[in-house]
């Protein structure tokens, strides 16, 4: 027998002891892995948790932006995107199928609902396998329905739900949306998703109110499977989003549709730069309106200029100014009406010459007449021998010039009041040198208005959990000191008044209104700061009025910039529209029938209630509703339960019946269309403002799956009169 050479032996049992030794190596390395919490920086309790477990974010509900009505000024809308599960493996109990059983059915019973066929349906369904990258055929876990079944109104999610139709899921999506389009934009702002998906406040309320209307959002972690889908009957952590808090506003929608409408009109028959007008409350301090011309839609941000003209723009206001010079000498003690001086031209020490409007003067006439025709000489005297540079000062600081209101809304600017020369005093008197904003005026004017009491305007009525009800803030009333007596106001709202009936004024009066107002035309200073422009239409009007005088309920300040042909009549005009509106509203006039009884109601949850009984109950009570659908029940309402409305306003009723027929629209608003057409997931077109004259699918009208847009015509309701109009 051969023996066997001896280097194979050694070479096998070299092989043996490494092998050995390899093995040992694995075990330890994975006794230490076993051991370990921490490899190379990485937590493996983590990154095992990481790859079993999933976390997903769950959105606070923005809040509501209201006005002091009620009415939606911002809101979150919702759209659906439906899903079917098709991957049987998430059903682990037969009587709770989590997937589609019966695609057939399933099928059958979606095509009349999304508009689709029922072969459409099917072929998708059964489209259930894909083959993966490595050439093998798995199975789909879920699928989606094309266009059809993306963008679903809250109908027809409702629709879906009520077919009881296993495996069927759906992804909610939200955005901002304001459904008045271009309507008080600046004071509301927007907001806009950001790049995780959250919603956040940008202008106005949105921006200032931004952690109260955000809300807290939640969270969900799961047990996941491979494809990152949550595993059925598998336990999860939840935390549930807080709801953002709704922000009800002293906006009157009213009044603010007044102001839009007047200065649309305005900017359609006359060229200016920019108007801006506010309006509040006389006896609250409540901004009741706040618009400015240009402006934009907060719905797809055009937006050229980002800061609100009535809040974050000073400017030289001019000689409405001239109300608090006067007041400053009466409340001085030493002012004599009917004291007269030279009008025309008056030099200063320096030589400087400051005339009137008219240069050549009206003559000797008296300070109260001097007021009326707002003559520059005539402050220029009362200053010079009256007062000085520091009482003049401080008074206008003691109205709230120079200094934030506090109004609740960003970017608020302070104004300048400086002044020192003999110069610059007296042109302070008149309005020029220094800088003030619309929302100053507003402040400073509630003391004529409110008989010597300064108040603090304000623009949030209240703050409220819509989970609760609870009022987390409330705003209201707040004097902030007498600052002239009541007789020396009596005295200026009678100049005033002789301002608008025999005065620079004239272009506002109106026969039968009681207004008392001072006017001001104001130089705009060059940007290099050599001086003020010269051409003709290089101006700022402006308005300071208080309607009715004999007993002030509305403040108006309003301005209009660079007016070409340099005239009264883009401002005039859109003021007289809006008193005479406001008059119309708040049934001013003499001899017309008195307003209805506004009662209010708090709503109940009608859900699955019978649909006569409902609308009955609501007639009896003068709430008219709009059912939606054929049905016998009531399987979703708009506003919800425990929503205040007033009988002016509509109940939104949808029903268990899928036939739905359009109604005439004639003298909806356009917040009340916006809301039935959203609730049936048609998308309007509109032209004009104001109240609905007519549409393009008629009335009684079955709505079909093809149907998409409907286009509305408004009109606003109340217009002024021509006779009215061309009272200039």
């Amino acid at each position: 027998m051969k023996k066997k050479p001896r280097n194979n032996v050694r070479c096998g049992n070299l092989i043996l002891v490494s092998a050995l030794f390899l093995f040992l190596v694995l075990i330890a390395r994975g006794t230490f892995l076993a051991l370990s919490t921490t490899v190379d920086g990485v937590n493996l309790k983590e990154f095992a948790s990481q790859r079993t477990t999933r976390t997903e974010v769950l959105p606070a509900k923005r809040g509501t932006i209201y006005d002091c009505n009620g009415e939606v000024l911002a809101q979150n809308v919702y759209s659906y995107t439906l899903i079917a599960y098709l991957d049987p493996s998430r059903t682990t109990n037969e009587d709770n199928p989590k997937h589609v059983v019966d695609k057939n059915l399933t099928a059958e019973k979606l095509a009349p609902v999304l508009g689709m066929s029922k072969e459409e349906i099917l072929a998708i369904l059964e489209n259930d396998t894909y083959i993966d990258s490595n050439g093998e055929e798995k199975q789909r876990y879920q699928t989606e329905f094309g266009t059809k079944g993306r963008g679903l109104s809250e109908l027809t999610r409702d629709q879906i739900v009520a077919l009881q139709l296993p495996g069927l899921d759906f992804i909610e999506s939200q955005k901002r949306y304001y459904p008045n389009g271009n309507f008080l934009s600046y004071t509301i702002g927007y907001a806009k998703s950001d790049s995780e998906g959250t919603i956040v406040g940008e202008m106005g309320i949105e921006k200032h109110f931004d952690e109260e209307l955000s809300g807290t959002p939640g969270y969900i972690t799961y047990q996941k499977d491979l494809r990152g889908y949550q595993i059925p009957n598998t336990p999860e952590i939840r935390e549930d989003a807080i709801s953002g808090k709704d922000v009800y506003l002293t906006i009157d929608n009213n009044i603010q549709f007044f102001v839009e409408q007047a200065i649309k009109e305005a900017a359609q028959n006359y060229t200016f730069e920019t108007m801006n007008i506010m309006i509040a409350s006389a006896k609250t301090g409540e901004i009741l309106a706040s618009s400015t011309f240009p402006s934009f839609d907060p719905n797809i941000r055009d937006i050229t200029n980002y800061l609100d003209p009535n809040i974050s723009i000073p400017f030289e206001p001019g000689s409405t100014m001239k109300i608090f010079s006067y007041l400053a000498v009466m409340e001085a003690g030493v002012y004599d009406g009917n004291a007269t001086f030279e009008s025309g031209v008056y030099v200063t020490s320096d030589g400087t010459e400051i005339g009137d409007s008219n240069r050549e003067g009206w003559g000797t006439i008296s300070y109260d007449r001097g007021f009326a025709l707002s003559s520059n000489v005539g402050v220029i005297n009362l200053i010079e021998h009256y007062i000085d540079a520091k009482t003049l000062k401080d008074y206008y600081l003691k109205l709230g010039f120079g200094s934030p209101t506090g109004i609740m809304l960003p970017n608020e600017a302070s104004g300048k009041i400086d002044f020192k020369y003999e110069t610059e005093v007296f042109n302070a008197g008149f309005g020029q040198g220094i800088l003030t904003t619309p929302i100053q005026y507003i402040k400073a004017l509630t003391s004529v208005a409110n008989d010597g009491v300064l108040l603090q305007p304000y623009i949030v009525s209240k703050i409220v959990d819509p989970d609760t009800g609870e009022v987390i803030f409330e705003g209201s009333k707040q004097e902030l000191g007498r600052v002239a007596s009541s007789e020396n106001v009596s005295y200026m709202i009678n100049l005033m008044r002789s301002v608008v009936q025999e005065g620079t004024g004239t272009p506002y009066r109106m026969d039968g209104y009681d207004i008392a107002a001072k006017t001001g035309t104001a130089q705009i200073s060059s940007t290099d700061g050599t001086g003020y422009l010269k051409g003709e239409n290089d101006v700022i009007r402006g308005f300071a009025g208080i309607y009715p005088a004999s007993d002030p309920e509305f403040i108006i300040y309003a301005t209009v910039k660079r007016p070409n042909p340099n005239t009264t009549a883009p401002l005039s005009n859109a003021i007289k529209s809006i008193i005479e509106n406001i008059a119309k509203y708040k049934n001013y006039d003499v001899g017309e029938e008195p307003v209805e009884a506004i009662t209010e109601l708090a709503l109940d949850s009608y859900y699955n209630q019978d649909i006569t009984s409902v609308t009955a109950s609501f007639q009896k009570q003068g709430i008219e509703t709009v059912v939606i659908g054929n049905g016998d029940k009531v399987i979703k309402q708009y506003p919800a339960k425990g929503m205040i409305i007033t009988s002016k306003e509509k109940v939104f009723l949808v029903t268990n019946g899928s036939e739905i027929r359009l109604p005439n629209f004639n003298g909806w608003s356009r917040k009340e269309v916006d809301t039935y057409l959203s609730m049936i997931g048609l998308t309007p077109t509109y032209e004009g403002t104001g109240y609905v004259t007519s549409q393009s699918i008629g009335s009684d009208t079955v709505i079909t799956p093809n149907m998409t847009t409907i286009a509305i015509t408004l009109q606003p309701k109340f217009v002024i009169s021509e006779e009215t109009r061309n009272d200039t």
